[in-house]
């Protein structure tokens, strides 16, 4: 458990993000959104997992997620990165509610929570649109590329999987660069795989 490296990476945040990983051991699990297995797994698999791909997101930018469902990672940038405003996407009542309290309860006031689909907010644009364990790469890029404001960025977390999934979404990322980067040394143990896609200049 990388409890302590992330602690010493954000001390700051220390506060919140211990609130936060009791809010997943305990309601995200009674609702569904986190199984029994992860529950010992929290701080390192998800906090620090997530937490780590803040270095690819520039200051004050605005953070569109589409992974709300898991409140991951949308909710880990908003508290160690307060300067980012972040927007978590989700159909869901029952999920919204859920966001809400715990965004209450961290008292957390650079997050919205929009009730929809990623498909119906294509009006909407953001600095950097983040996704994890939504979908495979080449139908992602249907929900996420239409967020993304020119000069943006999609942050998708992936896994082992990541160079596979950027061939098979070849023809969806015309026009498009797609990088592969390794986060979180020291921090998290596998690293953190993600996916940053930008407009070929």
């Amino acid at each position: 458990m990388k409890h302590e490296a992330l602690v010493a990476a954000y001390p700051e945040s220390e506060e919140n993000l211990t609130k936060y990983a009791h809010w997943l051991a305990t309601q995200g699990l009674t609702r569904g959104l986190l199984g029994p297995r992860e529950v010992d797994r929290i701080w390192d698999r998800h906090l620090a997992n997530c937490a780590v791909i803040t270095v690819l997101i520039p200051d004050k930018a605005t953070d569109f997620d589409i992974s709300s469902c898991t409140c991951l990672p949308a909710l880990v940038i908003a508290i160690v990165r307060s300067d980012v405003k972040v927007t978590l996407v989700e159909p869901l009542l029952r999920r919204c509610e859920f966001l809400e309290e715990v965004i209450a309860d961290l008292a957390l006031t650079n997050v919205t929570v929009i009730r929809s689909r990623a498909e119906q907010t294509k009006n909407l644009k953001a600095d950097v649109v983040t996704a994890r364990a939504v979908a495979p790469l080449e139908r992602l890029l249907g929900w996420t590329l239409p967020l993304m404001a020119k000069g943006g960025q999609v942050l998708a977390m992936k896994g082992s999987s990541a160079a596979d999934e950027i061939l098979n979404a070849e023809s969806q990322l015309r026009g498009f660069t797609a990088e592969i980067f390794e986060l979180g040394q020291g921090i998290v143990d596998p690293l953190t795989t993600v996916v940053q896609i930008k407009a070929q200049r």
